[in-house]
Parts: C-alpha cells; structure tokens; sequence
C-alpha cells in the first residue's frame, strides 16, 4: 500500500519515452557546476548500459534455441561493450570533480 503524498512513477510509453529521459537528465542536472553535470550524466549512462546489459542476457538466455536469439545476443554483446565504454567516461568524469571510485 502506497503512504499518502506517494505515487509509483508510471512507464513511459515508448513513444514518449526521449521526451521523459530527457527531463529526467534535465532535472538530475539542474543546479550542478560543469563537471558535477558532467559527472551525473556520465553516471546515468553508466547505470543504464548495466540495466540494458542485465536485460539483454537474461533475455539472450531465456530466448536461447528460438529465432529471436541472435538478435537478443547481438543486443547483450553491444550492451556489454557499452557497459565498459559508459564506465571508463564515468570514470573520467569522476576524476573532472575530484572523486575516484
């Protein structure tokens, strides 16, 4: 059961979906300096190259022996280089604010 005043943030439709990550991004960014905003974007990239891989495997896996397989392998191969490329600019952008991992 939801406390008064909370709300489950609802899926956005595919259709509207670069409008609401764009926000997102937008509202997460606000009021940072330069390399703070740098920094959080390079994060979210890289939290979301995590969740695409993790979602691409277990779909590769679970699709494994049927047509849809090479498609969903070729996803999770991109993604993991994505995952590594995301990390490595994340990390850079850590070091833009004075922090390392």
């Amino acid at each position: 059961m939801e406390a008064e005043g909370e709300s489950t943030p609802r899926p956005a439709r595919l259709s509207d979906a670069q409008t609401e990550v764009d926000r997102l991004i937008q509202t997460l960014a606000t009021d940072l300096d330069p390399g703070e905003r740098v920094a959080m974007v390079a994060l979210l990239a890289s939290r979301a190259a995590a969740e695409l891989h993790k979602l691409a495997r277990a779909q590769a896996a679970e699709t494994k022996g049927t047509p849809d397989w090479g498609s969903w392998a070729a996803l999770q191969n991109a993604a993991r280089k994505l995952v590594l490329d995301a990390a490595s600019a994340r990390d850079s952008a850590a070091k833009l604010t004075g922090r390392t991992r």
